[in-house]
């Protein structure tokens, strides 16, 4: 299935059903009254998080979605029936905007969480709701509320507690799949990764924690450069970064020119990012003669001038795994008490049905 994290769509919420004027007339009733009904109101548009779904392929093709409008009234006391409501499911981790004004509308975060899109419209008074002890014999109505109509925005952003940052080629998708359960497609070429992967790592029985790995990025994505910028927004919601760096690239260029390039990238990308707690993580040491391997990994440290945590490992012949998931399930760890909660802003956020 093609991964596809934006989509734009419109949505129209029912209008409401119109009001009633009636009079009760029976046999031997000269006076019945009135009994004109009140109009039902329109259905709603929600926004259901479904973790079975992880794309919004669906909405890419069909972009209008209208609930139905609330019957009218009817005569002997008969209300309108309210228009059906419709939901549309979307992958946990999902943020709606209007596209016309860039509003927030609200993010799904947690499984079958609900989200208003656009509201229906109430129903018009018949002229039942008018009469009184001085207006016995009303013969007023009102039409229903037209509903709301929207243009929006939905972007997808996984929801991973680690992400792999690093070029095209740096072995991000060997280590996804050396230590979770995730199967992307790997290449000895540039740009093997076009969608971003999750994967879910098991360091022990109960113990986990779920990375994902993005399309590399390159210097010069800002400009449109690769893929450019368009998946770095699945990184917004991790905890922990690990920045993978090719210690052996197969073309000889400096390791430490691209490193830099990557963390001006993401600098200019978006600056809350850059300094989320980043992690380096120096693959790809079984290429390297083992006399040599701790001196390049001295001389990057020393060039780059990086005094976070440094791990060795090679994702191919699997060494130095063990050790680095361990230390990020503990670092992951100190956040699991914490759960990545919606924006005060948004207040349209509703709560699932009993």
């Amino acid at each position: 299935m093609k991964f596809v994290d934006e989509a734009l769509i419109d949505v129209a919420a029912g209008d409401g059903g119109s009001g009633c004027v009636s009079f009760r007339r029976e046999k031997f009733i000269p006076f019945g009254g009135p009994d004109g009904g009140n109009g039902g109101r329109g259905g709603s548009v929600w926004a259901l998080a479904d973790r079975n779904i992880n794309t919004l392929i669906d909405y890419r093709y069909a972009r209008r979605h209208e609930a139905a409008a609330g019957e009218a009234g009817r005569g002997a006391d008969q209300f309108g029936a309210a228009g059906r409501d419709i939901v549309l499911r979307v992958p946990v981790g999902t943020i709606v905007s209007d596209a016309e004004t860039g509003e927030s509308l609200g993010e799904l975060l947690e499984h079958e969480q609900r989200l208003l899109l656009a509201k229906g419209g109430d129903g018009g008074f018949g002229n039942l709701h008018f009469k009184s002890s001085t207006n016995r014999a009303p013969r007023q109505k009102t039409p229903g509320w037209p509903g709301e109509r929207r243009r929006l925005r939905l972007e997808l952003r996984v929801l991973a507690d680690v992400g792999l940052l690093g070029m095209p080629n740096a072995g991000k998708s060997t280590l996804i799949a050396a230590i979770s359960n995730a199967r992307p497609k790997i290449a000895d070429y540039p740009f093997t990764t076009l969608h971003p992967n999750l994967g879910v790592v098991r360091v022990a029985p109960e113990q986990s924690f779920v990375v994902a790995d993005i399309p590399g990025l390159i210097e010069g994505a800002s400009e449109g450069a690769g893929l450019g910028h368009q998946f770095l927004r699945h990184l917004q919601r991790t905890r922990l970064l690990l920045h993978i760096v090719d210690l052996a690239p197969f073309d000889d260029s400096d390791p430490v020119k691209q490193a830099r390039g990557i963390v001006a990238e993401l600098k200019k990308y978006d600056a809350s990012l850059h300094a989320k707690p980043r992690w380096l993580v120096l693959n790809k040491v079984d290429l390297l003669p083992a006399i040599e391997r701790e001196a390049r990994v001295h001389d990057f440290v020393m060039r780059f001038r990086w005094k976070g945590p440094v791990f060795v490992i090679s994702a191919l012949a699997r060494e130095g795994l063990a050790l680095l998931t361990r230390a990020v399930y503990q670092e992951v760890g100190r956040f699991q008490d914490e759960k990545p909660g919606p924006d005060p802003r948004f207040d349209r956020l509703e709560a699932a049905d009993e």
